[in-house]
């Protein structure tokens, strides 16, 4: 992630793995377990107790054999040890909070985070059971903090228990941040690409806010915002979270509560910033710019409008070909007319028709 302000200042440049387990019971239709990994938000890992395999959820992350031809045998056999360990701590918690039966989740969402400037690292792991928290691990005093009463007895065993917290030392300050850092370089064509987005401006009505709508971008380290007169805006403003679009890009929105009128049009503008590119996206809050329902009833009276005029044409030009039909035949009965151009004619209208055929199948083949 990459901390941004309106002068576009970037602070720090951070990348991170994630990884989230999900052990359940009774669950309909789910697996009995689930790790799933996360590259800076992008999913590029799955196992489940169902298929009880790796397998890389990115293109270029399938390729990641290249580099190491072990690797997902090793998250393989990982995820089985995982699932059986997750499982059987599920079973623990169920009996220590008198759960004989029903449906349960037992989670747990741990990994690393690398400043590639500073090379300062970071890293976390919690759990929770039955989406409320329980236990998680405090790296830089390396003691576990307890949630529930129930966790206070594993708390003391785990403080003490030498052997695990060597691992986890060796884990999250060498394996853990080795893994991002590989993933990384590996996928930096993707990681280190920038999208800018589509913006736009909408407003449900003429007296809601106007929202500033960022989609398409990537990364997710960007910021969008509102100016006044060159000035950042924070009164009258609601920013609104990222989310993730289908296709591994972003969205945003930033709302700004205005009465629109023609004395303030121009004066506000809706800034985005993204990381990797100097210069701002601007989009200066103009009426006609806005996407809204009024907008939409607009459009609703033009196209009404040219349906009408459409409808007249086609008449107007039924009317034209009527005439010249009468016209025509008032030519054949002509006696002044000769067989020569009566057959020129006829030829003409032949060699008219197989164009406009030729035509039509031209057209048809386009579509």
């Amino acid at each position: 992630k990459i901390k941004l302000s309106s002068c576009f200042a970037f602070l720090s440049v951070t990348f991170s793995l994630k990884y989230f387990h999900t052990a359940s019971s009774q669950v309909t239709n789910f697996p009995d377990f689930v790790a799933v990994g996360y590259l800076d938000d992008i999913q590029i890992g799955h196992y489940d107790s169902n298929t009880r395999k790796a397998e890389a959820k990115q293109e270029w992350m399938k390729n990641f054999t290249t580099v190491d031809q072990h690797h997902f045998e090793w998250q393989t056999d990982l995820g089985i040890r995982n699932e059986v360990i997750d499982k059987e701590d599920l079973k623990r918690l169920q009996k220590r909070f008198n759960h004989t039966e029903g449906l349960h989740i037992y989670q747990k969402m741990y990994g690393c985070e690398w400043d590639d400037e500073t090379d300062e690292i970071k890293s976390w792991e919690q759990s929770s059971y039955d989406g409320e928290d329980f236990l998680a691990l405090d790296t830089k005093t390396w003691t576990w903090t307890a949630a529930k009463p129930q966790a206070v007895p594993i708390k003391h065993t785990l403080d003490h228990d030498r052997d695990l917290m060597a691992y986890l030392k060796l884990y999250y300050t060498g394996i853990c941040v080795d893994n991002l850092k590989k993933y990384v370089r590996f996928g930096s064509d993707v990681l280190m690409r920038t999208e800018l987005p589509e913006v736009f401006l909408l407003q449900k009505t003429p007296s809601s806010p106007v929202s500033c709508f960022a989609t398409g971008f990537y990364p997710s380290s960007a910021a969008l915002f509102w100016r006044k007169d060159g000035k950042d805006l924070h009164e009258n403003v609601v920013h609104g979270e990222m989310l993730p679009n289908h296709d591994g890009t972003f969205q945003m929105t930033v709302d700004l509560k205005v009465e629109v009128t023609a004395e303030v049009e121009g004066k506000y503008e809706c800034v985005f910033q993204l990381s990797g590119v100097k210069e701002d996206l601007v989009t200066k809050l103009e009426r006609r710019s806005i996407l809204s329902n009024a907008s939409d009833e607009d459009n609703v009276r033009v196209t009404v409008g040219a349906t009408v005029a459409v409808f007249i044409a086609v008449i107007l030009a039924i009317v034209v070909v009527v005439a010249i039909r009468h016209k025509n035949k008032q030519a054949k009965c002509d006696p002044a007319a000769g067989d020569d151009d009566t057959e020129r004619s006829k030829n003409s209208t032949d060699e008219s028709s197989r164009n406009t055929d030729l035509l039509c199948t031209g057209t048809q083949s386009d579509h």
